[in-house]
């Protein structure tokens, strides 16, 4: 995280809470029954856009899962708008990726058992 100011990561942690939230409720059927969690948010210097990582499990699940989501991304922007007005002037634009660190673990891992 280094280069983003205090404020930035304060926002991001935020939309971070709030996400998880609004995904959490819209449940596992919303999203072709894989499990979305969110790993991270990075927001721009002027918290105009938030690049939102998602881990998706099972991960064979994680592209369609994520055109899911980019399909739902006006609804769970509105949600967030909601939750985060008071705090915010705009709300970010959402920018959504796949976050595979997960899967690097564990490809990792198997490799050293071998």
């Amino acid at each position: 995280m280094e280069g983003e100011s205090t404020r930035q990561q304060k926002v991001g942690k935020q939309i971070q809470r709030d996400l998880a939230e609004i995904i959490q409720g819209k449940g596992m059927a919303s999203f072709g029954g894989a499990m979305v969690t969110v790993t991270s948010v990075k927001v721009s210097p002027d918290l105009a856009v938030a690049k939102v990582y998602l881990s998706i499990f099972p991960s064979a699940k994680s592209q369609d899962t994520l055109k899911l989501v980019n399909a739902a991304s006006r609804y769970i922007r509105g949600e967030l708008g909601k939750r985060i007005s008071k705090q915010l002037r705009i709300v970010p634009e959402l920018l959504y990726y796949v976050d595979d660190s997960l899967d690097y673990v564990e490809r990792i891992d198997e490799l050293l058992k071998k």
